[in-house]
């Protein structure tokens, strides 16, 4: 009954430590949302600030897992190359062990209940009350609960009698076996509790506690690197080809450092004791150091060969030989939800992604339809044009059905987010992103109803004169224009300057409209084909339509900040 006693403490007390680590992280990330995704933002350069990329933010957020899992999703969504995620993912194996420096540090040199609790009522309190520095308070409640835990898994790790400590001494002088029943353990640990700062902080306290020794714990931490790699290969399931190769590029950077560390395992201790002189340094903090100079001498061996090392894994995970279009099958936005390394702050920088992929969708869609109004019109067999509008309002159809879809999971997948806690900045833009998608949908179904109206001039043979074409195609041409600056913008806010040029825009829209409105009732009164002209004006109303929507997803950039 002792023994069951005690495996449930041990459980509960990491139960304790994870929910803490997740409140503090969350409680940073609403604190730094914004900051978080200028960081995000460094990504795109060039491999330096990849790898100071992934350090911050697995820094910040205090889990490699959750930096590596949404790095995948990142470039399963075309937001990252792989060559710049592996400097990301580098710089999380870094970033990670800041996390050992912390409970080595504080944990267990000073008295953490004295801490711990003091934190916890002050947090609370702090959350509970809705002023400016609430997130703050979430902040100093999740760093109470995560040392509140740490004590109690300190207090409820057993004390071991001679016998049994005579047993785990004879374990770690094995030699070669020893080295590798420790990175067996370590990796067992890391993927049940799919958290290598957790595994990590329970052989920071084993080690403190004197059931293992030193060696021992340092090669556990290196099966630790390798268990952290078991999320990022599940959220590769059921994704493109480059995300799977970013996956395994995690996998491989992890067991590849591993190999080495324990082939030159001895050099590497002596390496780590001579930066911090074993008589004066506790057991953990020198633990810390070695997890520390184990993943940045990682780094530098293997940061000057990120490209041959994209190329083997393109090598290894190819493309399948019936490669599609993504328009030739449905929709689908791979991303796990509920599980304690959601990040939605971070996760909103992909929704913006998407939300720029699907404005292209809408250019691209709306230029095929100028086009369409451009050379149907012209003299060409009555066939030939049937068929071809036939197969453009087919394509149309196709893409207006994935653009659905599009939004339904995105909307879903913002809504995800909302049932996290967001800071206010976040919600609103989370708001405005709503809006914007359902403003994008009407363009998208306007661009598929012209569609309809073209095919139904052709085959009623309603074709404009070439004086009404050449008004309308610069017309046309303002609201395209207006569609690019929207894509080109999304995601960022507006300048002033930029603002008032998309409402100057939305302006020449208006007065062009207006004009080409009386062109359409002067030639009705002329006597001209009043079907045809009544077409026209109908082409003048819905692409105006589309301007106007435009010019709402304009403002509501203006108001992202």
């Amino acid at each position: 009954m002792h023994y069951v006693d005690t495996i449930f403490r041990i459980i509960g007390s990491l139960g304790l430590f994870l929910y803490g680590m997740k409140v503090m992280s969350d409680g940073i990330q609403h604190t730094a949302g914004p900051r978080l995704q200028q960081v995000l933002s460094f990504m795109t350069g060039n491999r330096v600030t990849a790898v100071l990329t992934g350090l911050a933010v697995t820094a910040i957020i205090q889990s490699s897992s959750a930096t590596t899992v949404m790095v995948v999703s990142f470039v399963n969504a075309g937001l990252l190359t792989l060559s710049q995620a592996i400097g990301v993912i580098m710089g999380a194996n870094i970033g990670t062990t800041i996390t050992g420096w912390i409970i080595s540090l504080v944990g267990f040199t000073l008295s953490i209940s004295a801490l711990a609790l003091p934190a916890v009522g002050l947090g609370f309190i702090m959350w509970m009350i809705k002023w400016k520095h609430r997130v703050l308070g979430e902040v100093i409640l999740g760093f109470g609960l995560l040392f509140l835990g740490l004590d109690s898994l300190t207090q409820s790790m057993p004390r071991l009698s001679p016998e049994a400590l005579a047993f785990i001494g004879s374990v770690s002088q094995r030699g070669v076996l020893s080295t590798l029943i420790g990175t067996a353990i370590g990796v067992v640990m890391t993927v049940i509790t799919h958290s290598s700062s957790a595994s990590t902080a329970i052989m920071l306290t084993m080690a403190h506690n004197g059931l293992i020794d030193y060696p021992m714990a340092d090669t556990m931490i290196l099966g630790a690197n390798i268990g952290t790699t078991i999320d990022a290969a599940l959220a590769s399931i059921g994704t493109k080809t480059v995300a799977r190769q970013t996956a395994l590029v995690h996998v491989l950077f992890n067991v590849m450092g591993t190999l080495w560390a324990l082939i030159f395992f001895n050099p590497l201790l002596s390496l780590v004791d001579w930066m911090s002189p074993g008589a004066q340094t506790s057991i953990t903090t020198r633990l810390a150091m070695f997890h520390s100079a184990f993943n940045i001498l990682n780094t530098l061996i293997f940061f000057p060969f990120v490209k041959p090392f994209a190329s083997l894994v393109s090598f290894l995970v190819k493309d399948p030989p019936d490669v599609h279009t993504p328009l030739s099958g449905s929709y689908t936005l791979e991303y796990k939800s509920g599980s304690i390394q959601n990040t939605p702050e971070l996760n909103i920088l992909r929704a913006e992604k998407e939300i720029r992929d699907m404005a292209g969708l809408a250019v691209r869609m709306y230029q095929a339809v100028s086009r369409g109004f451009s050379s149907m019109q012209e003299e060409a067999a009555e066939r030939d044009k049937e068929q071809a509008v036939g197969d453009l309002v087919r394509d149309l159809g196709k893409q207006e059905q994935y653009a659905d879809e599009m939004r339904e999971q995105l909307t879903q997948f913002l809504m995800e987010c909302t049932r996290q806690q967001l800071s206010p900045q976040s919600e609103r833009k989370v708001t405005l992103l709503l809006r914007i998608l359902a403003d994008l949908e009407d363009v998208i179904d306007g661009c598929f109803s012209m569609g309809l109206l073209l095919e139904r001039s052709v085959k009623k043979d309603l074709n404009f004169k070439p004086k009404e074409l050449d008004a309308l195609m610069p017309y046309m041409g303002m609201v395209e224009a207006s569609l690019r600056f929207v894509q080109d913008h999304l995601g960022h806010p507006l300048s002033p300057e930029q603002a008032a040029y998309a409402k100057d825009l939305e302006g020449d829209i208006d007065r062009s409209r207006n004009k080409l409105r009386k062109l359409g009732r002067k030639r009705i009164e002329a006597g001209q084909n009043v079907k045809t002209e009544l077409l026209f004006i109908d082409v003048v109303r819905r692409v105006e339509n589309l301007g106007d929507y435009c010019y709402d997803i304009a403002v509501a950039l203006s108001t992202l900040h």
